[in-house]
């Protein structure tokens, strides 16, 4: 048995830069990782997906540029370049995760699958056959989650796609069916379309993005389908097995039954703990009834001295607040700060053409909180900088306490739109009113301008 002082199960966002901080305290630290080093975000999320949706965007560009008066003629797309490309940008991000690792005195890693044996004991099955293993005094759970499979007839039998295995194709799909209508799902449906493919979005949900407000979840549907992606709701899917060498999706929206054929599949209807192999029943740490583990606003666990960071947990799962989790739990254990995620903003965004961005309160949330509010809502067809750059599609919002002028949320559906966020987020983190944007001075012509003309809705 080697005894560390911290051990880190899991070296994606917030267990990478935590194990190194608690070594670099004097802490004998051990970090376990069964995959990659670097976890969802670097490897199979946000770095390669990212990179691919901007060359999906230079090709959707390149189409439109004569309404710019620019002839670029038929433009055409290499996917295995696309590809190659993303995969050199995820290596160096996972390669330098690893020499941060490597080059931390007091840091070990383990490349295996880490198990619970007893309340601060783990096991190690290391993927050169031998096994270790391992206690420490604190330990941290930041496994993450993958894909989740729904129980649909015949999905068993057939070769789908989800959010990392459709990064491994070469080839542009004749037609790409995916199930699911929210943020991943439509990022990859867009994406596909602008490389060629023909792409039919199913969606149980009455709408797409059923969680945000009515008028953004309609406003990203008429662009998605501007480009000709077929969005369908109210979906009950019925059964899924091979025509010849097609996948057939057998549904049903409202009354009436359809038969689909896709050359391709992607599943996107959400992510869900990876906590089953963890032997979390060994060590006494509780779950929720999906796997998630539970934890206090200190993310701690039931167990003293153990704590869950990143989309294990439950709530949120991007990689920012990972980030902030692994921040919040640092500070506190090593810097004797008092710090909790209680009240904590949660940006977000989602990578589509226009992207959409949140923080803070939606209108729906507003109203179901019975507040005192006003909405100010601008269409991108009025921003100059949108007009002069051929950028009008989606609009800005914001929704804004009405006795106090505080800034309860925003959602940008514009290009950019997590940058125009940002600057709102950081007006809600200094207190600074609509009232004081309404009349400020920004630089022109720059997006961020508009936000006078946002909060002359309700600042005349």
């Amino acid at each position: 048995m080697k005894h560390y002082d911290a051990i880190i199960i899991g070296a994606g966002q917030a267990g990478v830069p935590l194990a190194k901080k608690m070594a670099e305290a004097g802490k004998k630290t051990a970090i376990i990782e069964k995959r990659y080093v670097g976890g969802t975000c670097i490897n199979d999320g946000c770095t390669p997906t990212k990179a691919m949706i901007a060359s999906a965007k230079a090709a959707y560009q390149a189409r439109k540029a004569s309404e710019l008066g620019v002839l670029v003629g038929d433009v055409t797309v290499d996917l295995k370049k696309i590809k190659k490309r993303a995969d050199g940008i995820v290596e160096i991000f996972k390669g330098s995760a690893e020499n941060g690792i490597a080059e931390t005195k007091g840091l070990k890693l383990y490349m295996g699958e880490a198990s619970f044996t007893s309340e601060k004991e783990i096991v190690v099955k290391c993927k050169d056959g031998t096994e270790e293993k391992l206690s420490a005094d604190l330990i941290f759970i930041n496994t993450g989650a993958k894909t989740i499979i729904p129980d649909i007839d015949g999905i068993d039998d057939i070769d789908y796609l989800t959010s990392t295995t459709i990064l491994d194709l070469e080839e542009i799909p004749d037609h790409l069916v995916i199930i699911g209508g929210n943020y991943i799902g439509l990022e990859f449906g867009q994406m596909f379309s602008r490389f060629g493919s023909k792409v039919t979005i199913l969606e149980q949900s009455p709408v797409i993005l059923s969680k945000e407000d009515e008028d953004i979840s309609k406003a990203v549907t008429e662009f998605l389908e501007a480009e000709k992606i077929e969005v369908v709701t109210g979906v009950k899917i019925n059964h899924i097995g091979w025509k010849g060498d097609n996948i057939e999706i057998s549904e049903t929206t409202g009354k009436k039954n359809k038969k689909i054929k896709a050359s391709h599949l992607l599943v996107a209807v959400g992510r869900a703990p990876q906590t089953k192999d963890l032997g979390l029943e060994n060590c006494g740490v509780e779950t929720d009834e999906h796997g998630h583990v539970l934890v206090n606003d200190k993310l701690e666990t039931n167990i003293k001295g153990i704590y869950a960071l990143g989309d294990v947990k439950g709530g949120p799962a991007f990689t920012h607040i990972a980030y902030n989790d692994y921040t919040i739990v640092y500070r506190n254990l090593i810097e004797n700060t008092d710090l909790s995620t209680k009240d904590r903003e949660i940006p977000y965004c989602m990578f589509t053409d226009p992207q959409l961005a949140r923080v803070g309160l939606s209108e729906k949330q507003a109203k179901e909180q019975k507040l005192d509010y006003k909405v100010a809502v601008l269409p991108m067809k009025n921003v100059a900088r949108g007009i002069e750059t051929n950028e009008t599609l989606g609009l800005m919002k914001a929704v804004v306490d009405a006795k106090t002028n505080q800034i309860l949320g925003a959602a940008i559906l514009a290009s950019e739109g997590g940058e125009i966020m940002s600057v709102l987020q950081m007006a809600m983190q200094g207190g600074i009113t609509a009232e004081q944007i309404r009349y400020g001075v920004f630089a022109h012509p720059t997006y961020t301008e508009s936000l006078n003309n946002l909060f002359m809705k309700i600042h005349k």
